[in-house]
């Protein structure tokens, strides 16, 4: 059974019809994310959910129980295990980091004093906030104001929270970042997440299911790779305009631009000319998060990013970001030795000033001076027009070595 469900949803504004005969589900401890072009009405139907707005016509549903059926009592219990993280995280400059995630339980609960010190403080711990528990916003970075936003949203111990584009106007390292820690905190509570997003491809890694928003209905409801199969003017109306070429991480394609890319080389071929893959993994992620935090993980990707594509871009070769910490890149027309020479080329570079420079990247994002071991992973494969290319790339991993290795104390 879907936590909750529409069916037939309509919502207008005057003779404006924004949602029309809409139909989703969201099931329970999900990552479910609606993507759309910027007003389809994502916004609009992400505030049925939290009960902000009601339908003109259809019928929402939680746990299998239409909402216009239930009592004001239940309405109200249904939409108290709903919790919602704004655009701008809207906090209030005139309180503390403490004062603000304490609000909700101080508006909408009867609790002690005592008690709501204790879940406050709690959250606090939880999210990493311990030391900043008594400044104001205005002391806090962006990524840490996100998470005060969050343990203000986690505090009321909602089942489900929404996302209304957590990561607007970030750059593409601190967009990532933010998707990451809601990822993590998703796993941790383990609620069920709802986010409205544009970004594209990113969005895609940490969602289980994806809702497409097109002319006024969804169209499309399934994972990130049915997507990308998914046949409709969405693919070339939205996606194409939403994804911008080689913008999130420098050099890098989405996953559907790596694919369709793929396939038009195989198209090209003459023959059985052969293809190498190359596979480039960040060992010691978790660690780099765990002690530096979101933005010096995604940095040292980002930075990895760079240097692929400085020696693998400049030969024809293309790359997509697999998982937030792997990379693969395809030479079209290359064999086993071709792609291994390049690859010697940036080890090379690596251990000249790569593997420095990326550490840099971290220090710089973090405003950290901790050193993290962390190690760059790559293997390569050859493939023929036709194979698979997912065995393709679990070749490439099965090959992989360590190519390049952050150690502390780091060497000057």
């Amino acid at each position: 059974m879907p936590l909750i469900e529409f069916k037939n949803v309509t919502k207008r504004f005057g003779d404006q019809t924004v949602l029309d005969q809409v139909n989703l589900q969201i099931y329970e401890g999900q990552i479910t994310t609606i993507i759309g072009l910027s007003g389809s009405g994502k916004s609009v139907l992400l505030k049925h959910i939290v009960g902000l707005l009601r339908p003109d016509e259809g019928t929402i549903f939680f746990r299998g129980r239409p909402l216009d059926k239930m009592k004001r009592a239940e309405v109200a219990e249904a939409m108290s295990q709903i919790s919602y993280m704004f655009q701008n995280n809207a906090l209030f400059s005139s309180m503390t980091v403490f004062d603000n995630i304490a609000l909700p339980l101080v508006e909408k609960t009867k609790l002690k004093k005592s008690e709501i010190y204790q879940r406050v403080m709690a959250r606090i711990e939880q999210t990493e906030l311990t030391d900043a528990a008594f400044k104001y916003p205005s002391e806090l970075s962006g990524g840490m104001q996100k998470r005060v936003a969050l343990a203000r949203a986690l505090v009321t111990d909602p089942k489900v929270v929404l996302f209304d584009e957590p990561t607007t106007g970030q750059d593409p390292v601190r967009k990532n970042a933010i998707l990451s820690m809601v990822a993590q905190y998703q796993k941790k509570f383990n609620f069920t997440a709802v986010l409205v997003s544009h970004e594209i491809p990113d969005v895609f890694f940490i969602s289980n299911r994806i809702l497409a928003l097109y002319d006024k209905k969804v169209v499309f409801q399934g994972t990130p790779e049915e997507l990308n199969e998914f046949d409709h003017p969405f693919n070339d109306e939205v996606i194409r305009s939403i994804e911008s070429l080689q913008k999130e991480l420098t050099g890098l394609y989405s996953q559907r631009q790596f694919k369709m890319l793929h396939h038009l080389q195989l198209k090209r071929r003459k023959g059985d000319e052969n293809y190498c893959l190359i596979v480039f993994t960040l060992s010691g992620a978790e660690a780099l998060v765990q002690k530096m935090g979101y933005d010096a993980a995604q940095a040292v990707t980002h930075a990895m990013g760079i240097y692929v594509d400085k020696h693998f871009g400049t030969i024809g070769g293309f790359s997509t970001r697999l998982k937030s910490n792997e990379i693969v890149t395809m030479l079209p027309y290359s064999n086993i030795q071709e792609a291994e020479s390049v690859l010697q080329e940036l080890i090379a570079d690596f251990r000249q000033e790569g593997i420095k420079n990326i550490w840099l990247e971290a220090q710089h994002n973090s405003g950290l001076e901790n050193c993290v071991d962390f190690a760059i992973l790559a293997g390569i494969a050859e493939g023929q027009p036709a194979s698979e290319i997912d065995a393709v790339m679990e070749e490439a991993r099965s090959q992989q070595k360590e190519i390049g290795r952050m150690q502390c104390p780091v060497q000057e």
